[in-house]
């Protein structure tokens, strides 16, 4: 009863409205920026196909479905579940509340203009930070006003303690406004060259290891508790897991240039952090997996755990892919391969856009009061997504493997091309699986009965 009692007290300090329409942005930008992808990667069989306009070639989509990714599909939807999350962490409402609609529409506004601005042509020319620059500050302003917004919430908390969630949400915040400077500011306009091409690799790899990492972590540490009713496995794994992540990640960035002029000592630095990042991967996972001890009967019936443990397998291969490809022996053979595609595949969608989900499956039924239509059809999405993404990472793996050897044995980089063609069938194929398996778990929350849950 005092459960209830304090779950009860919880809701009454969220704003539901404010909440559905970030996540029905979200939503928008899951329906977009993955199908994007899915045009892209046909253009590697049909390098013609809707090449007739400049605005759909495969250099102005490609940075489309890249950030569209990172910054509307899988950002969109963790600011909103935060909106969810800070609120029941900290027992209090969320400070100036009506600011979150301003930034919910300065945020998604501005990133629509900044696909119009890519399909135009308008490109820094730095991957994951190619938006104009008017758009990168506008960008920066939105993330400045939620840092500022959730901070001031966190700081008028009513509970002294800060649970591990909130540890990893004012540090996501906090380093990627100190990146997006680094990244869209300082380096594009004051480092030449080599430099450039060095802080950039730090840059790139800041947007996955400092934001959308400790986001990620934001919502597993939060849904996965809560989603199997049971508490989190060790909270001295946790905060060994974000001390190893903040003292580690930020010299990996430079593992993408090896056998480049890029000092040895830098790059030595890199590989040896890339290999030292196993340790805050596998204490994370434990503690997930550890959480999931006495729950694994249910789990079949529990569409949102099925979404975070699936990421969490994905997390296990795709960092192992990470952290061993950085090695100098690995990388002569996959460097500038799909097997580095594999490996941010895994990661960024096979991980991290489905915890995105699965926090998604959690709290739209508690926003609505009303429950997903059917259970059949949001496993049919969630096998879809499994298939599609498990399968993309054997194929681009396989294929990067062949390439990286064929190119080894000095064959022509076109004959190369000619024999690793087929994958890129299954490429398309899969991603399409991704992508109806993605439409059915949005479909099935918006199309929900009217019965009360």
């Amino acid at each position: 009863m005092a459960a209830a009692t304090v779950a009860g007290r919880n809701d009454e300090l969220i704003n539901r409205d404010l909440i559905r329409q970030w996540l029905l942005w979200g939503f928008f930008w899951v329906l977009f920026a993955p199908t994007v992808g899915v045009v892209v990667s046909t253009k590697f069989n049909y390098p013609e196909f809707l090449g007739h306009y400049p605005w759909l070639t495969f250099g102005r989509l490609r940075p489309i479905h890249v950030n569209g990714v990172i910054f509307g599909t899988f950002s969109t939807l963790f600011i909103g579940l935060c909106y969810y999350i800070v609120p029941r962490l900290t027992g209090v409402r969320v400070y100036k509340e009506k600011l979150g609609y301003v930034l919910l529409w300065f945020w998604n506004l501005t990133l629509v203009a900044g696909v119009v601005s890519l399909a135009l042509g308008y490109n820094q020319g730095l991957e994951a930070a190619e938006f104009p620059l008017l758009i990168d500050i506008l960008l920066w302003l939105g993330l400045l006003g939620l840092t500022g917004q959730f901070l001031m919430t966190i700081a008028r908390r009513r509970e002294p303690r800060l649970y591990v969630s909130l540890w990893y949400l004012i540090a996501a915040f906090i380093w990627t406004d100190i990146n997006w400077a680094l990244g869209n500011f300082i380096v594009p306009y004051n480092f030449p060259g080599i430099n450039n091409a060095a802080l950039h690799g730090l840059y790139i790899h800041y947007i996955v290891g400092l934001w959308i990492t400790p986001a990620g972590y934001v919502l597993m540490y939060y849904f996965l508790p809560a989603s199997v009713q049971n508490p989190i496995y060790s909270h001295k794994l946790s905060l060994i897991g974000f001390w190893s992540l903040a003292f580690f990640y930020p010299f990996v960035g430079i593992h993408h240039y090896l056998y480049s002029p890029i000092a040895d000592w830098a790059e030595t630095i890199s590989i040896i952090t890339s290999m030292m990042l196993i340790i805050p991967v596998w204490t994370v996972l434990q503690n997930f997996f550890g959480t999931m001890i006495g729950r694994w009967q249910n789990f079949g019936g529990n569409l949102p755990a099925k979404l975070l443990i699936t990421g969490s397998l994905m997390y296990l291969v795709g960092c192992f892919q990470g952290s061993t490809e950085a090695l100098r022996a690995l990388q002569t053979p996959t460097h500038f391969t799909d097997f580095v595609i594999a490996h941010s595949h895994l990661t960024v969608f096979g991980t991290f856009v489905l915890w995105a989900l699965g926090g998604v499956l959690y709290v739209w039924p508690r926003l609505t009061g009303r429950e997903p239509r059917s259970f059949r059809l949001g496993n049919w999405g969630f096998w879809l997504i499994t298939v599609g993404i498990s399968a993309m990472g054997l194929v681009l793996t396989a294929q990067g493997l062949q390439q990286g050897y064929m190119l080894m044995q000095r064959v022509e980089w076109v004959d190369s091309l000619v024999s690793i063609k087929p994958y890129w069938w299954f490429r398309t194929f899969t991603g399409i699986s991704m992508d109806v398996g993605m439409d059915l778990l949005l479909l099935n929350l918006l199309w929900s009965s009217r019965r009360r849950s």
